[in-house]
């Protein structure tokens, strides 16, 4: 979870359309602030240009107020090449939608969606994303 980033999200922001970005899979899930939980959506399996056209299909389908983007990182919190590729897909959506667009580390999301038995890790992940980010908010 990036450090100080709850502080920045407004308290009218209620409803969230999370991404576990993926080169060729891109895990989707819905939430919202009063329950704190997330639901899994269809995978998006897509790359490219096509990724950000289904992408933006869903942000119109589900209409949330802001977006959450997983970002990868090394254990030991160190970027690689899926980073500076997850963080080009959250200023694509930012500047598609001009809806606000949160970055939130994801480490180990996926490891925890396997190890629970998920049936789309992806989609499962982006859950797992989510609510972590949706715990960090202050109560309204």
């Amino acid at each position: 979870m990036t450090v100080g980033l709850s502080a920045s999200v407004a308290s009218g922001l209620q409803t969230f359309l999370a991404f576990d970005f993926g080169l060729k899979r891109t895990g989707v899930a819905t939430g919202n602030r009063l329950t704190r939980t997330a639901t899994p959506q269809v995978t998006i399996v897509a790359t490219n240009d096509t990724r950000l056209h289904a992408a933006a299909q869903r942000i119109n389908e589900w209409q949330p107020d802001a977006l959450v983007v997983g970002v990868p990182f090394y254990p030991d919190g160190v970027a690689h090449d899926n980073t500076a590729r997850a963080q080009k897909f959250a200023r694509q959506l930012r500047a598609r939608t001009a809806l606000p667009v949160f970055e939130v580390d994801e480490r180990y999301s996926t490891t925890e969606a396997i190890a629970s038995g998920a049936k789309d890790a992806d989609a499962a992940s982006a859950c797992i994303i989510l609510e972590q980010f949706l715990r960090s908010l202050p109560n309204a």
